[in-house]
């Protein structure tokens, strides 16, 4: 009985994540996925940040008009973080007497659980639609508080400065560096190595956090290159895209911007880059360091998997060992160490992997291919 190899089995994904990292990386080993975490930002304790503290206190002392509610947890954590302080009462009567405006679902099931009730919220979920709601309804001399959730919204709040609101920015979960940023650097090490086949990215500043990194260690061309070539880049919506698409690299999102759709996308995004082949009477499917051979999943080591790689490229096509010999030292980033033993080995340790020999064919004095395909 054929056992269905899972969709990500074969492929390794790397989690950039901080908060909910775990639920991710759950749903994407569920499929398959060998997991690796870096996250790339640390979130600072709502209750440690004096930034937010004194936000909250200026809004007291200077009630707003309007409460722009963006998320669920950021509310929820915001207004658990003024009761601690002493000032949830206060924040609570002030946000009571301005119009409120929940962002979606979620952010309206906090605010209402918090004994508020929402004025407005758009169909869409989207921050476009809430900022094109408010200059419509005109926004001239109000005084707007927008709550934030780690990723400022210049646009946003550019748009209502311009038309003549005063802006209060809530700065609720602020992200920093981790403290260890080992992690982070060995999923760097991983992408630039060949080791990752996707990166997905849950907010902006990870993925910003992420191309600054490699802007420090002077990797920024090389992680660029990765991102934009065999490194699929996923992120959770068009805002955590931001960074990204700023630095011109391509990204897949989910239609709806939540981790099961994140995980979905993923599942699907990355095996439709598979390359997919017959060889003789094998059906091969490349994956990041395994190969479906005939519905089968068989790990291939990654230097025979570099081969194979080139070999199919062009099947049937004849490769010397002086061509292959390129490939291993391409693949190892070592000019030296790599000779026709080296290439011998590879595909040894290659036909053993998928299982069936003649799917190598050794031609003589001239070379490998793969076995003319049909």
């Amino acid at each position: 009985m054929t056992v269905e190899v899972p969709p990500l089995a074969g492929f390794t994904v790397g989690v950039t994540a901080a908060r909910r990292a775990d639920e991710l990386a759950a749903l994407l080993d569920r499929r398959g996925a060998n997991v690796l975490h870096g996250p790339a930002i640390r979130i600072v304790p709502l209750p440690d940040d004096a930034e937010l503290q004194a936000a909250t206190e200026n809004m007291i002392k200077n009630p707003v008009d309007t409460v722009v509610v963006t998320t669920a947890i950021g509310f929820r954590g915001w207004v658990e973080a003024a009761e601690g302080w002493g000032l949830g009462p206060d924040l609570l009567r002030v946000m009571g007497n301005a119009s409120v405006l929940a962002r979606g679902p979620k952010a309206k099931g906090a605010v209402r659980a918090a004994g508020l009730v929402e004025s407005w919220s758009p169909v869409s979920e989207s921050n476009s639609e809430v900022l094109a709601h408010l200059l419509e309804s005109g926004v001239d001399g109000h005084r707007i508080a927008i709550q934030l959730h780690g990723e400022p919204l210049p646009h946003f709040v550019d748009s209502l400065r311009d038309a003549g609101a005063e802006v209060v920015e809530i700065p609720v979960y602020r992200w920093t560096l981790p403290a260890d940023v080992t992690p982070l650097e060995r999923l760097l090490d991983a992408v630039l190595a060949g080791g990752v086949d996707a990166l997905t990215f849950t907010s902006a500043p990870a993925a910003a956090s992420v191309l600054a990194l490699a802007e420090r260690q002077g990797r920024s061309a090389d992680l660029l290159k990765a991102l934009r070539g065999p490194v699929l880049a996923v992120c959770v919506g068009s805002v955590t895209a931001g960074p990204l698409v700023e630095a011109q690299v391509p990204v897949v999102q989910p239609d709806r911007p939540r981790i099961g759709a994140l995980a979905r996308t993923v599942a699907v995004e990355l095996p439709a880059r598979a390359t997919r082949l017959q060889v003789g009477e094998c059906r091969l499917e490349l994956r990041g360091q395994a190969v479906v051979v005939n519905e089968e999943l068989r790990g291939v080591p990654p230097a025979p998997m570099a081969v194979l790689r080139a070999l199919a490229l062009r099947p049937g096509h004849v490769f010397s060992r002086p061509a292959l010999i390129g490939v291993l030292r391409r693949h190892s980033g070592r000019e030296d160490d790599v000779d026709a033993h080296a290439v011998e080995t590879a595909i040894a340790r290659l036909r053993s992997a998928l299982g069936d020999s003649s799917l190598v064919q050794t031609v003589v004095k001239r070379g490998y291919r793969l076995a003319t395909t049909i």
